[in-house]
């Protein structure tokens, strides 16, 4: 079942359960649309993985299946873009 995190990790903007500008990753990292497409060009600063619209848990589910209340702040995301794969130069 989906944490739906109440926050941004960038901006720490408020995403409620019913926000249709909440983005995640397939770890459930959360981003608002703004800084998933302005800052982080669609890619999760965290494991480098596509950010995709979080579905809404319907209304009447949220009692027995409430958000999660634990904020993730990250300005900017992780302090380190996920690292590209090394190359090899040979003579």
């Amino acid at each position: 079942m989906l944490e739906l995190r109440p926050n941004c990790e960038c901006c720490d903007r408020d995403l409620p359960p019913a926000s249709a500008e909440a983005m995640i990753c397939s770890f459930e990292c959360t981003f608002c649309a703004d800084c998933a497409q302005t800052r982080l060009a669609g890619r999760c600063p965290n494991c480098g993985g596509e950010l995709l619209r979080r579905p809404i848990r319907p209304a009447s589910k949220l009692a027995s299946h409430p958000a999660s209340t634990q904020r993730v702040f990250k300005p900017l995301g992780a302090s380190t873009a996920p690292a590209a794969p090394a190359t090899t130069v040979r003579s």
